[in-house]
C-alpha cells in the first residue's frame, strides 16, 4: 500500500560521505560517553533489594514512587503486580545500608503517606546475580548480531550481510551513548527494546536491499549508486506508513504508559529514528563502497533479459 509515489528518483547516495561522517562522529561521541560515564544501571544488574508492599485499597503509584523518592531514590522502580493493591519496589543498594535498613527507611515512609502499607516479603538481589544477567544480556546481543549476519549473507551477499552489521552496532551504540550521557537507568526492559531496535533495523534493510536486488534483475543500464537511489526512493512510502504508525504506539507508551515504560519507549524512539536513518544511508552507502554490483546478486540470466515489456532497458551489455 502506497499514499504517494515519488517519480524522480532522489540522489541520496550523492550525500552519503557527509552523511557518513557525521554518523562516524555521533558514533564517537556515543562510544566516549560510554567509556567517560558508563551506564546507569539498574538494580537487576547492580544488585539491591526487592520489597512487595499490599494495600487495603488501590495503591497510587505515583504518590509511593514520590515518597520513595524523597529518600534519595531518584530512579526507583515501582509498579503494579497480582492486583491494583499490590506494588513491588525495585531499590538499588545504598553504600552504609544493608537491605532490612532501607525497607524500613521505605515503609516508614510510605505510612506517612498511606497507614494501610504493609510490607509482605523482602528479597535481596545479590551483585553475582547482576554479572550473570549482564553477561547474559551481552551474550544475546552477541548472538543477534552472527544470526543476522547469516541470515543476510544466505539471502542476499556477504556485501549486505557487513554493512547491515555494522549500521545495526551504529544503532546500538548510539542509543547506549544517548543512556550514558544523560545517565538515564539501563534496565532489563531497554534491553529488551535494543535487541527490538535490531530487528526493527534489520528489516527495513532487507526491504531496501531486496529493492536493490530487483532494480539489478529490471534496470540494466543503470549504475549501482543509480539503483541504490532509486531503491531508496520507491520504498519511501512503505517506510513512512510502516515507522510512522509504529512511532505512534511507542509515543503512547512514552506519554501514557508511566515510569515503568518511560525508558523503555525512549529507547525504541531513538532506535527508530536511527534506524531508518542507518538503513537508508549507512547500510546503502557501507555496501556500496564495498563494491557491490549486479553480479553479486543476479546469478544467470533473468526473464525480462530477452526483452521484456517491464523492462525498459531489457537487452543492454554490461
Amino acid at each position: 500500500m502506497e499514499f504517494f509515489r515519488i517519480h524522480k528518483t532522489i540522489p541520496f547516495m550523492r550525500h552519503a560521505l557527509v552523511l557518513n561522517i557525521v554518523s562516524f562522529v555521533t558514533f564517537a561521541l556515543a562510544v566516549f560517553f560510554l567509556l567517560h560515564r558508563g551506564l546507569h544501571l539498574s538494580v537487576e544488574f547492580t544488585g539491591g533489594t526487592v520489597m512487595e508492599v499490599a494495600y487495603q485499597q488501590s495503591a497510587d503509584i505515583g504518590k509511593v514512587r514520590e515518597a520513595i523518592g524523597k529518600l534519595g531514590y531518584p530512579d526507583v522502580q515501582v509498579q503494579s503486580y497480582g492486583t491494583s493493591r499490590d506494588v513491588q519496589i525495585r531499590l538499588p543498594a545504598q553504600k552504609g545500608m544493608n537491605s532490612d535498613q532501607q525497607s524500613a527507611q521505605v515503609m516508614q515512609a510510605l505510612k506517612t503517606v498511606d497507614p494501610s502499607a504493609t510490607q509482605r516479603g523482602i528479597e535481596v538481589v545479590g551483585p553475582q546475580v547482576g554479572e550473570e544477567l549482564t553477561t547474559n544480556g551481552l551474550k544475546a546481543l552477541g548472538m543477534v548480531v552472527v544470526g543476522i549476519m547469516i541470515y543476510l549473507a544466505i539471502r542476499f551477499e556477504w556485501k549486505f550481510a557487513v554493512a547491515t552489521v555494522l549500521a545495526n552496532l551504529h544503532d546500538v551504540v548510539i542509543i547506549l551513548g544517548f543512556f550514558a550521557f544523560f545517565q538515564w537507568e539501563f534496565s532489563l526492559a531497554v534491553l529488551a527494546a535494543v535487541l527490538a531496535v535490531l530487528g526493527y533495523s534489520v528489516n527495513e534493510s532487507v526491504v531496501i536491499f531486496d529493492r536493490v536486488r530487483e532494480n539489478f534483475r529490471r534496470y540494466r543500464k543503470m549504475s549501482t549508486v543509480e539503483i541504490i537511489d532509486n531503491a531508496i526512493t520507491s520504498t519511501i512510502s512503505r517506510t513512512i506508513i510502516t515507522h510512522g504508525s509504529t512511532q505512534l504506539v511507542v509515543l503512547s507508551m512514552f506519554f501514557f504508559g508511566g515510569p515503568t515504560l518511560h525508558y523503555f519507549a525512549l529507547a525504541l524512539t531513538i532506535g527508530i529514528l536511527f534506524g531508518i536513518y542507518s538503513s537508508a544511508f549507512v547500510a546503502a552507502a557501507i555496501a556500496m563502497w564495498l563494491g557491490v554490483k549486479r553480479e553479486d546478486l543476479v546469478k544467470g540470466p533473468t526473464k525480462r533479459d530477452g526483452g521484456s515489456e517491464d523492462d525498459p532497458n531489457a537487452g543492454a551489455v554490461v
